[in-house]
């Protein structure tokens, strides 16, 4: 119980830090929303018109700041974000709402597949230690994780998308020839446009789920109750289960939850070589165009997301291995 309580009390204060890093980045950054704002009228209003944008994008500067700071504060806990500059007059909570499942539903997926399926091969790399897919395994994904993601993104959509021609490289789905709608033919369109931003996260990302459960194993297998179990004549996979992977995962776990976390924040470079609409890409055009609303609510979205993984691979951590309940 006081485990949980103090990990309760440091997300709490984590985010309360975050919150306030949340409010000053925007102040403290070059240029006006307003402005920027009455740019797109070519300055055809008036002050009055000014002052009323300065308001509504929370830069009210006749406030002191700390009572911006507070109004901010109430602002963010109860959801609400303002308006957007870039998607004016549109809502900050709905912009956010229309890109985030693009992000999760890529980035999720391809962090989750790619998670399981590098831990997967790096806990038997590990236990046969020496065999064929221990030494075809590391040379191979130590020069994919070294790679880019961004880098193999445009690699693939040379081969597959220009040259080839056999899966579309722009969007999320087909604009000119699907309306979106939960129906076999929109969610197959999705799917195909998916397939190359999912590789080339998958094929960058996986080798250092592989590597790194492979080296923990292989510590692990060296621990005395590891060849404890072995004197005792436990069967080997209960041993590599049981006894070494559930102890080797969690380095791992945490830089999971670490992983998940970022998924809010999508793989920017990602969605910005293949246009796809999600919130990585939308983050970038909320800083191009000096988007303060947005950028504070995407801000704030990926750091709670973070927060949530890490207290959820904590307790998780917890569950796993109590020598760290005591510890705490």
């Amino acid at each position: 119980m006081r485990y949980a309580v103090r990990r309760l009390g440091f997300f709490v204060f984590t985010l309360w830090v975050a919150l306030t890093i949340n409010f000053m980045l925007p102040r403290l950054m070059p240029g006006n929303p307003a402005l920027a704002m009455l740019s797109k009228y070519h300055g055809q209003v008036g002050p009055g018109t000014l002052k009323a944008l300065e308001i509504l994008y929370g830069i009210n500067t006749s406030k002191p700041l700390p009572e911006q700071y507070v109004t901010y504060l109430h602002q963010m806990l109860t959801g609400n974000f303002g308006t957007s500059l870039e998607f004016y007059p549109s809502t900050v909570s709905s912009v956010i709402g229309s890109a985030v499942w693009w992000t999760v539903g890529l980035v999720g997926i391809a962090t989750i597949v790619a998670f399981v399926v590098g831990t997967w091969l790096g806990i038997i790399a590990g236990w046969r230690r020496g065999g064929r897919l221990d030494s075809a395994l590391p040379p191979v994904f130590v020069v994919t994780s070294a790679i880019p993601y961004f880098w193999m993104a445009m690699v693939l959509v040379l081969i597959f998308g220009i040259t080839l021609h056999w899966l579309p490289y722009i969007g999320g789905y087909d604009v000119a020839g699907d309306t979106p709608a939960f129906s076999p033919t929109f969610l197959s369109d999705v799917l195909r446009h998916a397939i190359l931003p999912a590789a080339a996260l998958l094929i960058t990302t996986v080798g250092t789920w592989i590597l790194t459960m492979r080296n923990t194993m292989i510590t692990t297998l060296a621990e005395d109750y590891v060849r404890m179990a072995r004197a005792k004549g436990l069967p080997g996979r209960r041993i590599m289960l049981d006894y070494a992977a559930r102890n080797a995962i969690l380095p791992n776990l945490t830089g999971f939850a670490m992983s998940m976390g970022f998924v809010v924040s999508g793989a920017i470079l990602i969605e910005y070589v293949f246009n796809y609409p999600g919130v990585g890409y939308m983050l970038l055009q909320a800083v191009q165009s000096e988007d303060f609303p947005l950028m504070q609510a995407l801000f704030l979205l990926i750091t709670v997301a973070v927060l949530v993984a890490i207290l959820i691979a904590d307790v998780a951590t917890a569950l796993l291995d109590p020598r760290t309940r005591t510890a705490a």
